[in-house]
């Protein structure tokens, strides 16, 4: 199984430009999960089906912001049901449509569905405490699904942190939070130890210099493998950054994202 996770960036930044990159990039790829954020939907453009063809279902997260931009899934396979999560939390996340989406997918062979959860938490720098209330809320209903379903859990997104910020090492089982614990083991950290990978890179990516001048180079967008009992329930082949590099003299985004291939194992999910 091939997952990925973008930032599209929506259609910022030299959008006729980026698009064709965009379209080449995803193509070549060829994931059967894809997981976005600041895509673009309204009543008249659909902009993962426009980057991604017919090909794929696609669920959309009903809270977006005035232009469109918010969270969808894409998958090769027939969804089941999906749950859309309200992550405003307080008055200082309200200018961000923060939210998460939940959703069945009808993977081969398998007779229970793989729950796939895109999560887009609030991206002010300052705003780590909400960050943290927000993973929260996801890991809450996620798990509570869990205890019922017996799922494997696909988590990803923009997470608007770097990995010792609290709410990352609360979703890679190194600390709790307001009395929540669970265990996901980041993909890239699987196969790449600590080598950095940043995915919103001050230095390689000139799409974002001019406002983020000053900022670091940071890795931010990630996939997760939800921990059974004794650890990650699938294992992980290959993890890469997509849209690291321009594509004739187009940069994708302002992010790069990343792929993965994946495989589950048959092992004790919940408890």
């Amino acid at each position: 199984m091939r997952v990925a996770t973008q930032n599209l960036l929506g259609r910022q930044q030299d959008w006729p430009d980026r698009r064709p990159a965009l379209v080449t990039g995803l193509r070549k790829l060829d994931p059967d999960i894809v997981l976005f954020q600041e895509a673009i939907v309204t009543d008249d453009y659909d902009q993962p089906t426009d980057l991604l063809g017919d090909e794929y279902e696609i669920v959309h997260h009903k809270i977006r912001e005035p232009d469109g931009s918010g969270i969808s899934i894409a998958s090769r396979w027939p969804f089941g049901p999906a749950r859309g999560i309200d992550l405003q939390v307080n008055e200082r996340t309200a200018d961000f449509p923060a939210s998460a989406l939940v959703v069945d997918v009808r993977w081969p062979d398998r007779e229970v569905p793989l729950l796939v959860v895109n999560h887009k938490p609030s991206w002010p720098t300052p705003v780590e405490y909400e960050r943290e209330v927000q993973a929260t809320t996801t890991a809450r209903a996620v798990e509570e699904i869990v205890e019922r379903t017996g799922q494997h859990v696909l988590l990803g997104g923009d997470f608007d942190a770097m990995p010792d910020a609290a709410s990352i090492r609360f979703w890679r089982g190194l600390q709790s939070l307001h009395g929540v614990s669970v265990a996901y083991r980041d993909v890239w950290e699987l196969t790449h130890g600590a080598e950095p990978g940043p995915t919103f890179s001050i230095t390689e990516c000139p799409v974002i210099a001019a406002e983020w001048q000053t900022e670091l180079d940071r890795r931010i967008d990630y996939l997760f493998v939800r921990c059974g009992r004794r650890g990650p329930t699938m294992t992980v082949q290959h993890c890469a950054r997509t849209f690291d590099e321009p594509v004739d003299g187009a940069w994708g985004s302002d992010h790069f994202g990343l792929v993965a291939d994946l495989e589950p194992l048959d092992v004790a999910i919940s408890g």
